[in-house]
């Protein structure tokens, strides 16, 4: 049942990355010029109080965590985080190969 969760969780998030690729793509055409939207406008736009509670919490807690990593997956293209995060938990959720032989124990 886990493993369902992840797979569906990771495919909406692959949807979603598509998504926002799509956007930027657009975009990208219209404008004649490369445009990427970064995760944080994107969130920022959904809901921007979220977003200011994460980086008060981040930065209370694990401040080491929030300059060189946080910042940067937050400067990150959507698509692109959606897809990383969508691909893991597409993986983390697979099905068992099934074992060949009499390798079993």
């Amino acid at each position: 049942m886990i493993r369902f969760v992840f797979r569906f969780a990771g495919m909406l998030l692959l949807a979603g990355g598509f998504a926002a690729l799509l956007y930027d793509g657009t975009r990208t055409i219209a404008a004649n010029t490369l445009s990427m939207t970064p995760l944080s406008f994107t969130w920022n736009n959904f809901h921007s109080a979220s977003l200011q509670s994460f980086q008060n919490v981040v930065e209370k807690n694990v401040p080491f965590l929030w300059d060189p990593f946080l910042r940067s997956v937050l400067a990150a293209p959507t698509w692109s985080v959606f897809a990383v995060v969508g691909l893991l938990l597409m993986l983390i959720g697979r099905k068992k190969k099934p074992v060949i032989g009499y390798a079993r124990s």
